[in-house]
């Protein structure tokens, strides 16, 4: 979408309003952001700590965001009941030399995801790391109490999902597979002692069984699970593509419906997709890729809507618009800029109930672009409805991208208030409002 000049004249005349004197505790909105139709109205730097993976639980007229981190070893939690004025809270240690960046929870039960940290990303091969899942207590919001944790056996956990109820849905290394985690069922009924239940696995994957992989092609569940209300069907991005899942038995579960997107998007980072997003009242999926290289030194990374109206055959329906710089940049486009361009997540915690349900509007983060939101009231033919780009990072965090300096915004969650959090991994957490076309009510105050 071509930017005008009244959008930049807008632009700077919003990031001069939020540069005004604001009440003590808030952080100033850094200034040099651009946005179309999303307007920033808080800020946190937390203490230093960008956050990464985001979940949010409510509690009386109190809203707290809990967050993951990629380059701090453990988690965050942040109070956002007033959105111009959030405060952080406290940070929760975690393992060192491991990955803590990713959190779900339900009700009083929160999960942590560990991973061992490789080198590029900061870790030490040659030191202790840790893997599996932690399991909290959060019915004291500001005090999780360490429950028990659940061990892989093979390279831990990445994106898991806890929809609440008696089981979580884990994306999980296990000894004896191959190319990539696989999905596993734990039973969290007691919470204190975890066990698993069932598992699966794309073919070709287990090899304790003596399974082959096909070559030239990328396998592995990047997660979450995503559960249909009815907990019947569960929607996987696992590479090579969609996998539709019967869990009725969740010790036994059962494929019913696949669409491979490899090929022809086979190059696309480790995996062919990252994220499945159902909207269960109409039958779509939100489908896409994960940008990996710098500079777009890779396959095609896409974004689209599938139809799952026959979920023995799922079809896709169309691909989401690619992201043009605004106007008067020095670069064409993004891949030109430095750092990963291409989408990344989603508001993907719809389980949540304080998590706005997906409707008109998709909100997807695009690294080095920022956040972009797409309108698909025409799931045929989905349209570009508003973009925030944060401010040039001032610091380097970690060590990724290695060699550009820029934006890379990395997760994205919208509440029922209509308040969209955002980060970035060399800033902190933004806090946005939708001014676009098709706005959704708030369904809570």
């Amino acid at each position: 979408m071509k930017t005008t000049p009244s959008i930049l004249l807008v632009t700077c005349a919003l990031a001069a309003a939020a540069l005004v004197p604001r009440p003590a505790l808030a952080d100033q909105i850094p200034q040099g952001w651009k946005a179309h139709n999303l307007q920033p109205v808080g800020y946190s730097d937390m203490q230093g700590r960008p956050p990464f993976k985001l979940a949010l639980k409510r509690v009386g007229d109190k809203w707290y965001l809990y967050t993951g981190h990629l380059w701090h070893d453990g988690w965050s939690i942040v109070d956002v009941t007033d959105p111009a004025n959030p405060k952080y809270v406290k940070f929760i240690p975690g393992m060192p030399n491991s990955w803590n960046i990713q959190v779900t929870l339900h009700d009083n039960l929160m999960i942590g995801a560990l991973q061992p940290k490789v080198r590029a990303w900061g870790g030490d091969p040659d030191k202790p790391s840790s893997e599996g899942i932690i399991l909290w207590d959060i019915s004291d919001p500001l005090n999780p109490k360490e429950l028990s944790r659940w061990k892989s056996g093979s390279g831990g956990t990445h994106r898991n999902s806890y929809p609440g109820g008696r089981y979580a849905y884990l994306s999980s290394g296990y000894p004896g597979y191959q190319g990539g985690n696989i999905l596993v069922i734990l039973d969290v009924s007691d919470p204190k002692n975890p066990k698993e239940v069932g598992r699966w696995a794309q073919p070709g994957m287990n090899r304790a069984a003596g399974e082959t992989l096909r070559p030239n092609t990328p396998y592995g569940f990047h997660g979450p699970a995503n559960i249909s209300p009815d907990g019947k069907l569960a929607a996987l991005a696992f590479s090579p593509g969609i996998v539709l899942l019967d869990i009725g038995d969740p010790a036994a579960p059962k494929e019913v419906g696949r669409l491979d997107f490899s090929p022809p998007f086979i190059n696309a980072g480790s995996q062919s997709l990252h994220t499945v997003l159902p909207l269960w009242d109409r039958n779509l999926l939100l489908v896409n890729s994960e940008a990996s290289n710098e500079r777009c030194n890779e396959g095609l990374n896409f974004a689209g809507l599938v139809d799952i109206r026959d979920v023995s055959k799922p079809r896709l329906l169309s691909l989401f618009p690619l992201p043009q710089p605004p106007a008067g940049e020095k670069y064409r486009n993004f891949c030109e800029k430095g750092g990963r361009f291409g989408p990344h997540n989603t508001n993907q915690e719809i389980h949540l109930p304080d998590v706005e349900r997906p409707g008109g509007l998709i909100y997807l983060t695009y690294f080095n672009a920022g956040l972009r939101v797409f309108n698909i009231r025409d799931p045929l033919n989905p349209v570009e409805s508003g973009w925030f780009i944060p401010p040039p990072p001032l610091k380097r965090y970690g060590p990724q991208p290695p060699n550009d300096l820029v934006q890379q915004s990395e997760d994205v969650l919208v509440d029922t208030r209509g308040y969209i959090y955002v980060d970035d991994k060399h800033w902190g957490l933004f806090i946005l409002k939708y001014t676009g076309p098709d706005q959704p009510a708030p369904t809570s105050k």
